[in-house]
């Protein structure tokens, strides 16, 4: 998983890298394992990049060295060797960097039929778009390569001449939105938050299979041919920010249904209701309204903000979960407690919270509720789930795990609440992390 932004103004006078540094901020969540910016002047492109976060990468005096008035950048969840980080730059046919989200799962064919050598599939594809590019031309070059690259992916470019190429596959499965500040710059990013941060306006999702094309005097837009268009569902419990946006539907809002239909679903006596920060403060705060039972802020992050759940070892999960979940003693101590959290993967982090109630904090009753359904396969879009063997609910039923993790009772979230809460059409969203059934994109 990736977020990605890019930038264009339509004067040489802006400097876009620091804003670009602003909107990956925004889209730290998405990946935290590396980042990286590319900034072009007209005459040549400015690379940094690097494992690590955004504010640790991106120094005041890198990003004032970095010229240019067009920028792309991008935050990594997937861990990659230096030469892979996104942006990656090509040298020819076209000169560019390029980085996206999700998969494609057809890269190695089209690459073997294009005599593509490279290290990556980030890598591939951006040869892949530059070749297209130097046929066909920008804006034609990206439809043809949408046109046969299958998957769940949307991508930004920046070529060395001075164009912006955006695009969402036509499955539409992984998001990109547009906006604009006035007519001095437009604005792609992964989410919606990503344009708010810096004074933009929102516009619009990019429609599934189309392409914009930035130059200095205008934008132009073609789509790809037609495909059965697929949303990513885990966006909405998951991945995306609450101030977001996708395919036009408020996540903030999805999440308080989400936590609506959970309370329909599974409801359970007790004093009081806690989130667990902070995907699940909507689900709980939902919760809490449709049982009238009270919520109380049942934990502070110490630290910084560590996704625990992208994090790619146990160590580091378990670290990230002690940073995040330092609880208020006198909002749970010796209550009838009702946790709501926003998925359950292996177990490990439930188990540890509970634990921590009951041993040190007297809680009477522990009752789990999860604002996400079972997570039972893998995604091929490049979400980061472990392999089947250790997803907890895979094996175990309810009764087993609360046993597991030490609670009074737990219940997921049903698939069927799921798409209740998000408001699309069943078809039209990938479950395939739930049900183990993927979309058309994934046969390729």
């Amino acid at each position: 998983m990736a977020g990605i932004v890019g930038l264009y103004a339509f004067d040489k006078l802006w400097r876009m890298s620091r804003f670009t540094y602003y909107s990956l901020l925004a889209l730290q969540h998405r990946g935290q394992e590396s980042a990286g910016l590319v900034t072009c002047y007209g005459e040549g492109l400015s690379e940094l990049r690097g494992k690590g976060t955004v504010d640790k990468l991106f120094t005041e005096d890198a990003l004032t060295s970095m010229k240019g008035w067009m920028s792309i950048g991008s935050v990594d969840a997937e861990v990659r060797p230096e030469s892979s980080i996104q942006p990656v730059v090509v040298s020819e046919p076209v000169k560019m960097a390029f980085c996206m989200d999700g998969k494609a799962v057809n890269w190695r064919e089209l690459a073997e039929a294009e005599g593509v050598k490279s290290a990556s599939d980030v890598e591939a594809i951006a040869k892949l778009l530059s070749k297209s590019i130097k046929r066909h031309g920008s804006l034609e070059g990206a439809v043809k390569l949408l046109e046969s690259l299958k998957g769940g992916y949307c991508f930004v470019a920046l070529t060395e001449s001075g164009e912006m190429i955006a695009a969402r596959s036509p499955s539409g499965l992984k998001p990109l939105v547009i906006g604009s500040f006035g007519f001095d710059y437009g604005v792609i990013a992964s989410e919606s938050c990503a344009i708010d941060v810096i004074g933009a306006e929102y516009k619009a999702d990019i429609p599934p299979g189309e392409v914009y094309l930035f130059t200095p005097y205008s934008i132009e837009r073609a789509r790809a041919e037609k495909s059965e268009v697929t949303y990513c569902s885990f966006e909405y419990v998951y991945l995306a920010r609450p101030d977001s946006y996708i395919n036009d539907i408020s996540i903030y809002e999805a999440r308080v249904r989400i936590g609506e239909v959970l309370a329909e679903e599974h409801p359970v006596d007790g004093d009081v209701v806690i989130g667990v920060p902070e995907t699940a403060i909507p689900f709980a705060m939902a919760y809490s309204n449709k049982t009238k039972i009270p919520i109380a802020m049942g934990f502070v992050r110490t630290g910084p903000h560590v996704r625990s759940a992208i994090k790619p070892t146990q160590f580091e999960r378990l670290v990230g979960v002690q940073l995040k979940l330092n609880p208020i003693r006198p909002a749970i101590r010796g209550k009838r407690l009702i946790l709501i959290d926003d998925s359950v993967v292996r177990g490990n982090t439930t188990k540890n919270t509970v634990t921590l109630m009951r041993n040190k904090l007297g809680v009477k009753e522990v009752h789990v509720r999860i604002g996400s359904p079972k997570i039972m396969s893998h995604c091929p879009f490049g979400v980061e789930v472990p392999p089947e063997d250790e997803l907890i609910a895979r094996h175990l039923m309810d009764d087993e795990v609360a046993a597991v993790v030490g609670a009074d009772s737990f219940h997921w979230l049903s698939v069927d609440g799921l798409v209740r809460a998000i408001g699309v059409p069943r078809h039209m969203l990938c479950l395939g992390c739930f049900t183990g059934r993927y979309p058309p994109c994934f046969k390729g």
